[in-house]
């Protein structure tokens, strides 16, 4: 069995039967047969549907936003906003999916060449309880609308939320079983990478995770699709808006709690910045308010699960021991949930905890650098390459400063996020192969040539 539980309360919410091996196969057999129709489905048809999941999403926003906090703590306000994303990806694939997989004409000495875009089969997500709703809708979107089926394997915290987002599918119209769940243990994964009827799969998770999922599937040759952790570092210069990055910087940390790939961890200020930075940060960061998810008004929930919450507490301990210094929070409330405080360290360096790990909460660690120079050698000493960063007054600076920096996007002036329109992924050891835009529907097709003579 599977159980949610409330980290707001520790409370269990409800039990899930696990999905047996030959359900599994069962399973799996009626997604291909869905796929051999849906693949051939037009276009307009598809786009149809998706509009209608969108639909729904929003309709369903309150209640989905809910469920949400409940089974991970995710703040009321940002649930909202987590299904709105969703159901804008439904409508932006909806209306450009045919024009990002239309034939592509080559010319060359035949009489006709081309490429064209053909889906693979059932597509194998392999998600996590961070953001449950668009994690998976960021996968599955654009790998229906190219004409495969998907198959969720959700974490096993956020059960009820892989149930909403299959119901999602079915009341909109989608064919039975083009999307579906199994709940299974990860140790089940593997059986499942190496089903004949998987053709691919995609993990958001841990680079553990990651490395686990890419072994196994490199074993049976299918494509993975990676993004994994990230140690995402803000550089802020000389040069820059200080109460535009400080408010950017405060923004990025605590979304999610801090329990995003994406956010902002290591904040890189020049000397000449570093102290005003320090002291507007803290003060930002203390106008955080912790408290009931579902509560109005709450900016930072519980974590997702105690473990969690006592491993970032370890990590904050041993910094410390490190030599980090304390400037707010990094003590464990006595009330029951599993909640963690605003906490920011600084005189942060090179082999610290909160130097050198993904911190998953909402703890910021404060990295004092001379220089542009040094700020890009700090930035980029880490295994981890997903987002950055930089606050500059000088675009043309941080454009070229952007070009240095090892990581699968920089922002400049801005905090980073996904955005539907732009490839995203990471290099290094947070991952491989690009989500969203044009190039997310085409990680899953068949790029085939056609020549004709």
């Amino acid at each position: 069995m599977m159980q949610t539980i409330d980290p707001s309360t520790g409370k269990k919410i409800k039990f899930y039967p696990q999905t047996k091996i030959s359900q599994v196969d069962d399973i799996l057999n009626n997604a291909q047969k869905s796929f051999h129709t849906w693949r051939l489905t037009p276009f307009k048809e598809r786009a149809f549907l998706m509009k209608e999941a969108g639909r729904i999403l929003r309709a369903k926003e309150k209640q989905y936003a809910e469920l949400m906090a409940q089974e991970m703590g995710k703040p009321i306000f940002q649930g909202k906003g987590e299904i709105e994303k969703c159901a804008a990806l439904c409508d932006f694939y909806a209306d450009y999916a045919e024009s990002f997989l239309c034939d592509r004409p080559i010319k060359t000495e035949a009489h006709k060449s081309f490429i064209t875009y053909d889906p693979l089969g059932i597509i194998l997500a392999v998600m996590p309880w961070n953001f449950p709703f668009w994690q998976v809708f960021r996968c599955a979107v654009p790998t229906l609308m190219a004409g495969n089926a998907v198959v969720l394997k959700h974490a096993s915290n956020v059960c009820g939320s892989a149930l909403a987002i299959e119901s999602v599918f079915k009341e909109a119209g989608f064919p039975s079983a083009l999307f579906s769940n199994v709940f299974v243990p990860s140790e089940k994964v593997k059986y499942l990478i190496e089903h004949p009827l998987i053709q691919a799969v995609s993990l958001t998770g841990s680079t553990g995770a990651g490395k686990s999922i890419a072994i196994n599937a490199g074993g049976v040759l299918k494509k993975v699709v990676l993004e994994l952790g990230g140690s995402d570092p803000y550089i802020i210069l000389e040069d820059a808006d200080l109460q535009n990055a400080v408010t950017k910087c405060v923004e990025s940390r605590m979304i999610n709690g801090g329990q995003s790939c994406i956010s902002a961890k290591r904040f890189i200020v020049v000397a000449s910045q570093f102290k005003k930075f320090e002291e507007k940060f803290v003060s930002r960061m203390q106008l955080q308010r912790m408290g009931n998810p579902l509560y109005e008004g709450v900016d930072l929930g519980p974590l997702a699960r105690h473990d969690l919450r006592d491993g970032l507490h370890a990590q904050v301990k041993m910094s410390l021991k490190q030599g980090a210094r304390l400037l707010l929070g990094g003590q464990v409330p006595k009330d029951k949930g599993a909640y963690y405080p605003p906490t920011v360290l600084t005189h942060v360096r090179a082999g610290m905890s909160a130097y050198k790990e993904e911190l998953f909460g909402p703890v910021a660690s404060l990295i004092k650098v001379r220089d542009e120079k040094q700020a890009i050698e700090v930035a980029n000493d880490t295994v981890f390459g997903l987002g950055s960063a930089i606050f500059s007054g000088d675009l043309e600076r941080a454009e070229r400063l952007a070009h240095e920096l090892q990581a699968g996007c920089c922002f400049i002036n801005d905090f980073v996020k996904s955005d539907m329109r732009l490839p995203f992924g990471g290099i290094k050891g947070s991952g491989y192969g690009r989500e969203l835009g044009e190039a997310g529907i085409k990680e899953f097709v068949n790029m085939k040539t056609v020549y004709i003579k």
